[in-house]
């Protein structure tokens, strides 16, 4: 889920047309797991700072911020977030997110001009690049996706990767209303309509600069380790919906590189190497770019009596390199929020 707050501009460029699909209807994976297993899993999640709990401020002074981490597909229960932190983000100086409507705009105009962005048309095609078997089950996934073999083939690796990582239940959502629907848009909806300022936490284009450096195996082996995820995205949809809504959304983390051990067909050192490249860019690396941001965001708040907003992915609060640790590390004191109306602990 890491890039799904792109996912409506990154779609809708691409001209793709999605099937319809049931409702995200599953198992909930972690629940079906051996006990001891689970106990491994929440072993492993425990060991991170802030793993636990998704509302948070962080206070430096006389500057406050208010943290949400989101969850980036529709659910009727964000209205229950929304009940608790619309006062706060009415008052708010600013409400700062992955993206703004003008960076996504902008990113979907760049997409419309330019197809290479996310299609090569010059280089080896991925069924060339793959074993047979692997390219047999990488068209299956994305087909289902509604997304042709042949155009799949052109397809840059970052991209597919992207695509496969959402459940076609949740592309459904895409395709009936043109967004996610997700607590990030939500949040910028209340802020439009109480005339706070709406600010991005990075440049339109970061997503194009995510992947840079990755050699062709590298690119190869992102898409093999998110294979296991796509053969079963429903139960997968399921399972991280359940695991947000209670605060545990880093477990979900976990989940996913305990699972490419056992389904990939990657060896234990190179799933590590594929989750530790993941963490490092789509999070590590984004957040000590957003620090930068938030706090002088807070800063001008704080010279007009103010706080600010922050909400964006909940994976991105957590572990050394999360945003609440960094914060800390630059003289924030850091407290948990309860939530209230009804969310569970933590969420």
């Amino acid at each position: 889920m890491r890039l799904s707050r792109l996912l409506p501009a990154l779609l809708i460029a691409a001209g793709l047309a999605l099937p319809a699909a049931a409702e995200c209807v599953g198992r909930n994976l972690l629940e079906a797991l051996p006990s001891k297993s689970q106990a491994e899993l929440r072993a492993a999640a425990e060991r991170v700072p802030y793993h636990h709990g998704l509302f948070w401020q962080a206070v430096k002074g006389d500057q406050r911020i208010t943290l949400i981490g989101t969850y980036h597909f529709d659910d009727p229960r964000h209205d229950l977030t929304l009940a608790q932190f619309g006062p706060d983000l009415d008052t708010a100086g600013a409400l700062l997110v992955e993206a703004g409507p003008k960076e996504e705009a902008r990113l979907a105009d760049a997409m419309r001009s330019d197809p290479a962005l996310i299609m090569d048309a010059t280089g080896p095609t991925l069924p060339e690049r793959m074993s047979e078997d692997d390219w047999e089950a990488l068209w299956k996934a994305m087909e289902v996706r509604g997304i042709p073999a042949v155009v799949t083939s052109r397809m840059r690796p970052w991209y597919v990767s992207v695509l496969l990582s959402i459940s076609p239940c949740m592309l459904k959502q895409v395709r009936q209303s043109g967004e996610t629907g997700g607590l990030d848009h939500l949040l910028v909806q209340r802020a439009e309509k109480s005339g706070v300022p709406v600010k991005a936490l990075e440049p339109w284009d970061t997503v194009f600069s995510l992947f840079d450096g990755m050699s062709p195996g590298e690119e190869i082996d992102m898409i093999r380790a998110a294979m296991p995820a796509a053969e079963y995205a429903d139960d997968y949809a399921v399972t991280l919906t359940d695991a947000y809504f209670a605060g545990d959304s880093w477990l979900i983390w976990e989940f996913g590189r305990f699972d490419a051990y056992r389904n990939s067909g990657l060896s234990r050192a190179e799933v590590d190497r594929q989750v530790e490249f993941a963490q490092r860019t789509l999070m590590d690396q984004r957040n000590r770019h957003w620090i930068g941001p938030l706090e002088k965001a807070a800063a001008q708040a704080a010279r007009q009596g103010k706080g600010i907003v922050a909400g964006f992915g909940a994976l991105h609060l957590a572990g050394e390199g999360g945003v609440l640790s960094l914060l800390g590390k630059s003289g924030w004191t850091i407290t948990q929020i309860k939530p209230q109306g009804g969310l569970a602990n933590g969420g």
